[in-house]
């Protein structure tokens, strides 16, 4: 061990060579590796944890430079859980780094995570945080929660026995939201500060989970609002109701995207760029942005119209004379939900949504 790299911590009260040895013999999995993952692996690369491993299978993009620490404009285009592999192992040569490039699912999840002692949520979407927590349930795995929305972000560690009960994600939020009360930061905006801060903290958690040290955030869920800095600590129980599945057969089988009330669409969704110009080809098609002023990228390529998602349900009469209608937003939330709303009013007419967003389009 290098003891001089580590020093600044090791001579803390209550720290010592034990708790570096500690964090040296561990292995941690970051599952997801943007906004919160990001400063989570930095700290714990520097801090000398042992193993870390990173599962992300989504691209670096220019709008994730502002939060997303670890990349630059190099990166664009790469791989996350690659590129951050890559940039750790400039900061701290002496640990072992293994990248996950692939999307987490069912079928991975569970051999996955059972190679790691310590497993840190750092997802932006409601199905893969309720299946972490599920398979990690299920394999007795420390979670180390965080979640940021707008100015607002929490913290809190599932699946550690204090008091003689074992809380998780679920005796928290037991009913799924719908996917458009509570966006990801793609549609509600977020600010680069507080995903520092949110996963900072999940990192100082993790830190103090391996080596002993400290209070953890156990039946307790940390928020704070950087707009103001007020903070609050909330306790909670074990619900008496078990939720979730209560064994293997049953999480293998458990469909998510119904739990989360996500509805696919198979057969109204627009992958490419090919399958909008055939529908927009139709008599009396339209192709309608609900995305708000000033949001890019702007789409040049094609006729259409404007109407913010927050405007839709008022301005529902405009839609009356075409017979083929497509939405496209930024990701495909608001796209779906403009699909839904208007598929109610016009069951007859044939409705599309471009369910990954604009840029799949240009």
């Amino acid at each position: 061990m290098n003891t001089h790299r580590y020093n600044r911590q090791i001579i803390l009260p209550e720290f010592g060579e034990n708790s570096q040895q500690k964090l040296l013999k561990s292995k941690v999995l970051v599952i997801g590796a943007g906004g919160l993952g990001c400063p989570v692996l930095q700290f714990l690369a520097t801090a000398g944890v042992g193993h870390i491993g990173i599962a992300d299978d989504d691209k670096v993009d220019i709008s994730n430079l502002h939060r997303q620490i670890l990349y630059n404009e190099n990166s664009i285009g790469k791989i996350k859980a690659n590129e951050a592999k890559e940039k750790l192992h400039q900061i701290n040569s002496e640990i072992e780094i293994t990248a996950y490039s692939y999307k987490i699912t069912h079928d991975n999840i569970l051999p996955l995570i059972e190679q790691y002692d310590i497993i840190v949520d750092g997802t932006d979407n409601f199905q893969i945080r309720y299946l972490l927590n599920d398979a990690c349930k299920l394999l007795k795995k420390p979670l180390v929660h965080g979640a940021i929305y707008q100015y607002e972000g929490q913290v809190s560690v599932f699946n550690i026995e204090k008091n003689g009960q074992i809380t998780n994600y679920r005796d928290l939020f037991p009913v799924a939201p719908k996917s458009f009360e509570f966006p990801n930061c793609n549609q509600s905006g977020v600010l680069g500060t507080l995903s520092g801060i949110i996963g900072t903290v999940q990192a100082n958690e993790v830190i103090k989970l391996i080596t002993g040290i400290g209070d953890l955030l156990v039946h307790k869920l940390y928020l704070i609002n950087v707009l103001n800095y007020e903070t609050r600590i909330i306790k909670y129980n074990k619900l008496e109701i078990v939720m979730g599945p209560k064994n293997k057969e049953e999480f293998l089988t458990m469909n998510y995207d119904t739990f989360c009330n996500i509805s696919s669409f198979s057969k109204k969704e627009i992958a490419n760029k090919e399958e909008l110009r055939s529908l927009l080809a139709r008599e009396n098609s339209i192709l309608i942005d609900v995305r708000n002023e000033g949001e890019i990228p702007v789409i040049n390529k094609y006729e259409y119209i404007r109407i913010p998602l927050t405007e839709l349900s008022h301005r529902l009469e405009e839609l009356e004379n075409y017979t083929t209608i497509i939405f496209v937003c930024q990701s495909g939330v608001r796209s779906e939900q403009a699909f839904k709303l208007v598929q109610q009013k016009y069951p007859q007419k044939d409705i599309f949504h471009i369910y990954k967003g604009v840029k799949t389009i240009l």
